[in-house]
């Protein structure tokens, strides 16, 4: 059983475009890789529940036990945590007044809110941000790709960089947004240079923010160990002698690379202490967790179906 609080595929699908997924050269956006995923699990028989929110994780008889915001429990021999990352915001004024009538988190949602002829403003400096500001360029729009840093050498892969320079796009390094305006709609968004003050107006219909994220995992915090920014700790991150202790010790063998520290509970993807936040290692952190699972239900003998 597969549950989603939004919608099948997470920050994956918000993605404009994946241009490093094998099999695919040309690329490809995150809600069509989403969509084909939600197929395949479909087509072998994984149920979906949409949307469905988990706020609980304990164990009973053996099972761990998924409370559920409805207040419906579910009870599993294994779990997979795949639980992805939420957005950080900017502390900008009137911030959550222009969410949705400008301001974005995502592409396709950007996109959505965006009128003729409008110019973007991209904010970041990961390969993300790049990837953004790319696709508003590739559909003709005028883009401003602002940055806190005063370089983006260090953030951004060099082949981002170097098409981003070739599509005539604006980077506005060593500055921060400080104020946005418009009256239904945005309409400009004032960039202040780090250090002297110094501001500039730029007039822009849509502002895509890509800062960074926080992982979803406050609801764990008694039940499995994080890591001190909450990120799930997993194999070899988890401390040494875990596996000499209870329930480790009874079952003798120390954790699998991507289990957590209690035995058939694993994390993959951008939630998990240490990963690469790229889609193709987070699908192998799947298919290995899928695999781990098979062997930890074989040796506890749990019955692997879900139970209601």
């Amino acid at each position: 059983m597969l549950l989603e609080y939004e919608a099948v595929g997470g920050q994956a699908a918000t993605s404009g475009r994946i241009e490093n997924y094998l099999g695919f050269p040309s690329g490809l956006s995150g809600a069509d890789l989403a969509e084909r995923a939600r197929l395949q699990a479909v087509k072998f028989g994984v149920r979906i529940m949409v949307p469905s929110r988990a706020v609980g994780l304990s164990e009973r008889a053996g099972y761990h036990v998924v409370a559920l915001e409805t207040g419906e429990e579910l009870l599993a021999g294994s779990v997979i945590l795949a639980l992805g990352v939420q957005y950080r915001r900017l502390p900008v004024p009137r911030l959550a007044d222009y969410e949705g009538l400008g301001v974005a988190y995502a592409v396709d949602s950007a996109r959505d809110q965006l009128r003729t002829d409008d110019a973007v403003v991209v904010v970041g400096g990961a390969n993300s941000a790049g990837q953004a500001a790319l696709t508003f360029a590739e559909d003709g729009r005028s883009v401003h790709l602002v940055v806190r840093g005063a370089s983006l050498k260090g953030t951004m892969a060099r082949y981002l960089r170097d098409r981003i320079a070739a599509a005539g796009i604006e980077v506005v390094l060593g500055h921060e947004v400080r104020q946005l305006a418009g009256d239904s709609h945005l309409e400009q968004a004032t960039v202040e240079e780090v250090g002297t003050g110094k501001q500039r107006t730029i007039d822009a219909g849509a502002m895509i923010v890509l800062i960074g994220a926080a992982p979803r995992t406050e609801w764990l915090r008694d039940q499995i160990l994080l890591d001190d920014e909450g990120f799930i700790l997993t194999g070899p991150s988890l401390p040494a002698d875990l596996k000499h202790q209870e329930p480790w010790a009874l079952l003798d063998r120390a954790p699998f690379l991507v289990e957590t520290s209690r035995p058939g509970v694993f994390a993959v993807g951008d939630v998990r202490s240490g990963s690469t936040r790229m889609v193709a290692p987070a699908v192998g952190e799947g298919g290995m967790a899928v695999r781990f699972v098979a062997e930890h239900l074989a040796r506890t003998g749990l019955a692997p179906a879900i139970q209601r």
